[in-house]
């Protein structure tokens, strides 16, 4: 049996038995920012076994897309050197909230084991819960289970909690016996065993206490229901594997690689490794990628990162140099149909192994040559040494972008350990000196005067969709240091509370409004708006005229800004629909910012825009604009919203409801920002610059309505005089600024030519000058420069004439001193031409180098360049005295 049908049997045989299927949630765990990736089954259902959240089934079914690298959670060192361990697997769960509870869950595993899956229950064992007597009960039930096959284990392995408080429960595995051949071979070897003997196939959790914040258990009112059990090790048992990597669901990776690399798989024991790790990791780098995550230098970034470069030094031990997207296409290929998001982000898929592989592939053989250096001098010189020390892992880490991964697999193929302890405090150092250079922003701790009113459980109610001035208190004061206070006159900056408010907010990217807040006798200028905490509206400003008291009645506008910073958010979805269209849909939202002036959008792009692309793109949103379409809002459910096509931005947190933002035909996004009533509003769109700000990531800053033809009025001014400044119009200098700039090169050259001729006519006089230094002939002369290259043209007369001898030239350029230091072939054993360029370069105010017949310097003291020709002598004859 295939994984593929392992899967679809699974959901098949639970749906009959009244379940729900449910899609396997995103890896990118958005509601959980302390878990970096989804890493179980239950995640995408917490919060119903919370209380939290209630759906419309009681009982449900699924294929969960899981990885575990990285975090807490993290199986990536082991990969590729144990049978079952991966980055990214599945895991098959079924789900009971309320509803059954064990003498079904074990009914319902015992049945799809045994007659589903066809498994012997001889080979099959129980473990449960020490005190779980009714489990014990249960599993008695079942009649074909061996006698002496339940065995009762301690809270470690058979008690299950989700965190130190909350649900928990007793749960039951079911392992199978993988026969003696696969144990330690001792007569004690039994259930429980640290060996391969038992495998755990499936694990039953019996979700019925609740543990309180001092470890009282109180039984729960309605029990639930969750397992696990793991697509990769049941199709290998079933397929008569010992090693999950064996397995079909393996077989066209490891195939995969094989090809690409002309080894064959099971030759030797290390390129087999290397083989498992690819084949892993792979699936890992497809389905992230697809999810959303990129890789980076931080987070669920940076994991990613790891995994591909772990997966392509392993590729460099095969001999493979461009190899890893071939191998993530082959997964597209292989669970794609399961996957149907898989085939959505193949472009960009391609691009990212694309890219990662040729950025670290310029890295990999430097810091690789170090490493293999670094254990050979180890092995040679330190027999007794074990570990790579933490500070060269560091120096991979800080110089090459060396995730510590690929030195520890280094290390253990040549039989030595790394310092963990010595790396990490290396790394915290780094991470010390960073704290010490940064100049925050923002208090990382709400103030007490926001405290007090979260305590309050003070919200604001937000009016601005339908109305930008409005009536309200001003509930709360806080002062510039964020405490509570009773009154503020003229002058004071303060943040005010109001209940109801038409300001927005800073949020999704869209800048906070601007405007006013009035009361009798005075007025507050507001400048900035911000949650303070969700829900938590923040006024901030100065006041202008008069006292404002805590209670008092206020009138709250927004100004005219807000009717710019609409067009450009309107706009933005506009851009992002147009490019989705025409760069492919790979292309996702990875930031924004929304002003009145302008809008800038961060999107997911491995290669720069090309000019072509950007007038279509222009033409596009354009052309929008000018079908003048009603922008549409709603308020629907989620996943209703999702389920009409709405994109939903990679990152951002939903609540159950969302607003739904629709240019009908052409956009649908999640978005709680204001928009135009209009695409015809925005009047014209212009991108003004296309620039990379991170590997993958493209920014494109672009302006609307108004501030858009105030640029292009600009544009044309500028050209105006362009054209007046050629003796003609705009049109005539694209044929006579290639005429002037080509005639510019020509004089460049003449003049380069002339300058030279110049310096070498004095050639003989300052060969005549030459004094002689304990047998050395040592020139020095001051040249006048048009450019660096005539001190190199003049030098290499000099030294065509010099004969046997040193030679010191230097000039002035662009207000700097330019040294040159020519020592014959014969000399350079008593005599370095670095030598002499470093101390002349002192006197200027500089320094150089270069090799021991030629050096170069350089310096922004000018005007001593006298004193360094004057110095030569002495130079050379201080150097040949130390030499002897």
């Amino acid at each position: 049996m295939t994984g593929n049908q392992l899967r679809e049997k699974f959901l098949s045989y639970f749906a009959s038995k009244g379940h729900t299927r449910v899609e396997s949630s995103t890896l990118v765990p958005h509601d959980d920012p302390t878990l970096l990736f989804t890493n179980a089954g239950m995640f995408q259902f917490k919060r119903v076994f919370m209380g939290e959240e209630h759906r419309d089934y009681s009982r449900a079914v699924s294929c969960q897309r899981c990885v575990r690298a990285g975090g807490k959670h993290n199986d990536l060192e082991n990969v590729g050197h144990t049978a079952r361990h991966h980055t990214f697997f599945e895991m098959l769960g079924n789900f009971s909230f309320g509803d059954y509870f064990k003498k079904e869950a074990i009914a319902y595993a015992w049945e799809f084991l045994t007659k589903e899956l066809g498994i012997s229950p001889e080979r099959l064992w129980v473990t449960i819960f020490r005190d779980d007597d009714e489990a014990q009960a249960l599993w008695e039930e079942i009649e074909d289970l061996p006698k002496g096959r339940i065995v009762r284990l301690g809270e470690k392995d058979n008690f299950w909690a989700m965190g130190d408080t909350g649900p928990c429960g007793p749960c039951s595995e079911i392992h199978i016996d993988q026969g003696a051949e696969h144990g330690c071979g001792r007569a004690e070897c039994a259930l429980g065993c640290d060996c391969d003997r038992f495998l755990e196939l499936w694990n039953l959790v019996f979700m019925q206490f609740y543990r309180d914040a001092d470890g009282t258990l109180t039984k729960l009112p309605k029990p639930s229901i969750d397992t696990g059990m793991g697509v990769e090790r049941v199709a290998a048992v079933l397929q008569g594997k010992f090693n999950n990597f064996d397995s079909e669901v393996f077989a066209p990776l490891i195939s995969t690689v094989e090809r690409l690399s002309g080894r064959k798989y099971h030759a030797n024991r290390a390129d087999d490794a290397a083989m498992r790790v690819i084949a892993d990791h792979a699936r890992a780098t497809a389905f992230l990628v697809a999810d959303g995550v990129l890789p980076s230098n931080e987070g669920r970034g940076y994991v990613l990162r790891r995994v591909m470069r772990r997966a392509i030094r392993f590729g460099r031990t095969l001999g493979l140099n461009i190899f890893f997207g071939e191998v993530c296409r082959e997964v597209v290929q292989t669970m794609g149909a399961a996957y149907p998001h898989l085939h959505d982000a193949v472009q960009l898929l391609n691009k990212v192994t694309e890219h990662e592989e040729s950025r670290f592939g310029e890295t990999l053989d430097k810091g690789l040559a170090m490493l293999d250096a670094e254990i050979a001098r180890l092995l040679e010189e330190q027999p007794g040494s074990q570990l790579i020390s933490g500070d060269f892992i560091f120096k991979l880490y800080d110089t090459y972008g060396f995730p510590k991964d690929i030195v520890r697999d280094a290390a253990l193929e040549q039989g030595l350990g790394i310092d963990d302890a010595g790396f990490e405090e290396a790394m915290q150092q780094q991470r010390e000196q960073s704290r010490r250079s940064w100049k925050g922003k923002d208090f990382d701790h709400f103030s007490a005067g926001v405290i007090s009113l979260l305590e309050q459980g003070k919200k604001s109610e937000f009016l601005g969709y339908q109305q930008r001035i409005a009536e309200s208190v001003a509930e709360a004061i806080l002062d510039n240091q964020g405490s509570l206070i009773s009154r503020a006159t003229v002058g004071a900056q303060v943040q005010v509370f109001c209940p109801q408010t038409p300001f927005y907010a800073e949020s999704g990217g869209q800048v906070g409004d601007t405007g006013t807040m009035t009361w009798p006798g005075g007025s507050l200028t507001v400048h900035a708006v911000k949650a303070a905490a969700e829900g938590l509206v923040l006024h901030s400003g100065t006041i202008s005229t008069g006292t404002l008291t805590a209670g008092q009645q206020v009138s709250l506008q927004v100004d005219d800004r807000r009717t710019a910073t609409a067009l450009n958010h309107t706009a933005t979805h506009l851009l992002h629909a147009a490019m989705k269209q025409l760069l492919g849909s790979h292309v996702k939202q990875a930031g924004s910012l929304v002003r009145a002036d302008r809008l800038r959008f961060d999107f997911t792009h491995f290669s720069p825009v090309t000019p072509e692309e950007i007038r279509a793109i222009e033409q596009l949103v354009n052309q929008e604009i000018r079908r003048n379409t009603p922008v549409q809002t709603a308020v629907l459910a989620k996943e209703a919203a999702i389920a009409e096509g709405a994109t939903a931005l990679f990152g951002e947190k939903y609540g159950d409801e969302v607003r739904v933002v629709s240019i009908p035909g052409f956009s649908k996004e999640l978005c709680g920002g204001t928009h135009t009533a209009a695409t015809g509003d925005i009047g014209l769109f212009k991108i003004l610059s296309e620039t990379g700000i991170a590997a993958g990531v493209r920014r494109i800053e672009a302006v609307t309505g108004q501030a858009a033809i105030d640029w292009l009025h600009k544009l044309a001014a500028q050209a105006d005089e362009l054209g007046k400044m050629l003796s003609g119009s705009f049109e005539d200098a694209l044929h006579k600024v290639p005429v002037l700039l080509k005639r510019q090169k020509e004089l460049e050259k003449e003049i380069s030519a002339l300058s030279t001729a110049a310096a070498a006519s004095d050639l003989d006089s300052l060969l005549a000058g030459a004094v002689e230094i304990d047998g050395i002939k040592v020139i020095s002369g001051l040249l006048k420069l048009d450019s660096p290259k005539t001190l190199r043209d003049v030098g290499d007369k000099v030294r065509d004439k010099m004969g046997s001898g040193a030679a010191l030239l230097g000039g002035e350029f662009d207000g700097k001193a330019a040294l040159l230091v020519l020592v014959s072939k014969d000399l350079t054993g008593r005599i370095k031409a670095g030598d002499i360029v470093s101390a002349a370069a002192a006197i200027v105010g500089g320094k150089g180098g270069g090799r021991p017949d030629m050096a170069q310097a350089g310096g922004p003291m000018a005007d001593k360049l006298p004193e360094a020709m004057r110095a030569v002598p002495g130079i050379v004859a201080r150097l040949l005295e130390a030499g002897r």
